[in-house]
């Protein structure tokens, strides 16, 4: 009676540790996939436009995100916009030979890469007959990769090798010629529709696309490549360095004519008006109205002196006439 009771609590702990054990490793496995999870890299697809033709590029994003791509269409090139949090962060993008290609004088070319302006690490890690793979390593803060290619949709024709001819040893050694493999004028990475300016300003200005023209087209000079010449070329740079130098007009306002008043007017949207900030008998001086002086009339006082006067210096005048007529007139008859 009693083992029984002795074993019976045994087993309900072997049982609560079988319970804690399963709990266990429910725990470490939740943790084991959240791990992978986190470390597992999905492929994406994207869509880009080119010239109203919508391409399809595979890509893979590690430590990083990629939010656009677009065409460039006068510069044969794909920019893409990123966010790389881990450094660095790698870019695995898959492009159809059919959409993007960099091919020179007819056969594969290394693409041009940029990230910010700075040329990454990168490598091309599959290249088959209608796609070629790049793998790009990009620092932590990157926000823009250019990849500069030669041709956009170009048509992929696989072409079949030709049997080779079996000839028939001849006693006498055959004279082998090596004919100058002919250049493509203008070169692949130029679009004829395009002004030469473009490409001559970019030259001049960016030191990426010079050292970029300079390592690929080594046997090409630049107006050679443009299909321009020499002095179409100089000409072109000179333009191109007097407009960096020169600076931006700046313009002037116009001075605004003044238009002045009268007095008793203002100027108002452009025109003298009558100033009706004061009353009736009052004008403004210095910003305060006041009354207005008035001038004095001729009183009538003045007046009537005036007339009094007159009429004394009338008879006056008129008694000495008089006095004078009397003695000629008693002189006249003395005499008589």
């Amino acid at each position: 009676m009693n083992n029984h009771s002795m074993n019976q609590p045994q087993s309900e702990r072997l049982r609560n540790l079988g319970n804690g054990n399963t709990l266990l490793k429910i725990s470490l496995g939740l943790i084991f996939f959240t791990i992978l999870s986190s470390a597992f890299v999905y492929a994406e697809t994207t869509s880009v436009n080119v010239d109203g033709t919508n391409y399809d590029i595979d890509y893979t994003a590690t430590g990083m995100s990629v939010s656009g791509i677009e065409s460039d269409l006068d510069f044969i090139s794909l920019i893409i916009s990123v966010d790389v949090t881990n450094s660095p962060g790698v870019l695995d993008i898959t492009f159809d030979r059919t959409f993007f290609d960099s091919i020179y004088d007819g056969a594969d070319d290394d693409f041009i890469i940029l990230a910010d302006g700075d040329e990454p690490n990168f490598s091309e890690t599959q290249t088959t007959s209608t796609s070629r793979t790049l793998s790009i390593e990009l620092p932590s803060g990157t926000e823009e990769v250019e990849i500069i290619g030669s041709v956009f949709g170009r048509t992929v024709e696989e072409m079949p090798s030709e049997p080779e001819e079996i000839s028939e040893p001849s006693s006498e050694p055959e004279e082998i010629s090596e004919e100058p493999s002919s250049k493509q004028i203008p070169a692949a990475f130029v679009d004829p529709s395009k002004d030469p300016k473009v490409y001559v300003e970019r030259y001049v200005t960016e030191s990426s696309y010079k050292t970029w023209f300079e390592d690929n087209y080594s046997d090409y000079t630049f107006h050679e490549a443009l299909d321009i010449s020499k002095s179409e070329l100089d000409k072109l740079i000179a333009e191109i360095e007097q407009e960096i130098s020169e600076p931006a007009p700046v313009e002037t306002p116009e001075q605004t004519k003044t238009t002045e008043c009268g007095p008793g007017t203002i100027l108002q949207d452009g025109a003298c008006v009558l100033d009706e900030r004061c009353g009736p008998g009052t004008i403004l001086q210095d910003g305060v109205c006041i009354a207005q002086p008035q001038k004095s009339a001729p009183t009538t006082t003045g007046l009537g002196m005036e007339l009094g006067y007159g009429l004394i210096a009338a008879f006056v005048v008129t008694g000495a006439i008089a006095i004078i007529l009397a003695l000629m007139s008693k002189a006249s008859k003395s005499k008589n």
